[in-house]
């Protein structure tokens, strides 16, 4: 926001459990987004909810509730990086192709994000293939797990790219602040990112 801070809602609309009680997780997503996003259709958030739950994820539940003895737990690794990331950037890319549509914008929306992990391999495998989309992900070199710099690292995709920085995930942060801050993209190309406020 201009004053340095985070936008926030002006309000956040009531959704009653017995209203979602026995939704599929895209079906709840659909009623949590539209009462979140009243600029966005039906259709659009119907359409990008579905393309994101309904064949991402290796259980149609996306997000289980598992009962272990007396306990429950929510499982939020069936993405496909395994990371509870998957959740959330797996719509994002989405919507903010619909949006870019919606508002009669061409520019290709280039991702910069920063990552200690979960967020550069979920990000990267939200936009793959999105089109009108790219997406850099800066991450500290030995500073992320094996599997996470093998899932970045080697993704395909044409519109992805990972950089490892030499130092840690602070570096890699500033580095996309300083791109936003100081640099002036090429003519045809907007700038957004995507990480965990995300």
């Amino acid at each position: 926001a201009p004053d340095g801070g985070l936008y926030v809602p002006e309000n956040i609309p009531e959704l009653k459990i017995e209203d979602v009680l026995n939704d599929t997780y895209s079906e709840v997503a659909k009623k949590v987004l539209k009462g979140m996003l009243p600029s966005f259709t039906d259709q659009e958030i119907s359409e990008s909810a579905d393309e994101a739950y309904l064949s991402h994820f290796d259980t149609g539940d996306v997000a289980p509730l598992v009962k272990t003895g007396n306990a429950y737990t929510l499982e939020l690794y069936h993405g496909e990086t395994c990371a509870f990331k998957d959740i959330a950037l797996s719509i994002l890319p989405r919507l903010m192709v619909r949006a870019r549509k919606a508002l009669g914008k061409k520019d290709k929306i280039l991702i910069l994000t920063a990552t200690s992990g979960d967020t550069g391999s979920a990000a990267m495998n939200g936009f793959r293939g999105v089109e009108g989309t790219g997406i850099i992900t800066f991450f500290p070199d030995g500073g992320v797990s094996d599997i996470q710099k093998a899932q970045m690292t080697r993704m395909q995709g044409s519109n992805l790219t990972a950089c490892a920085v030499k130092g840690n995930f602070d570096d890699c942060q500033t580095m996309v602040k300083n791109i936003f801050s100081q640099m002036t993209p090429p003519e045809g190309i907007q700038l957004s990112s995507a990480n965990s406020i995300n």
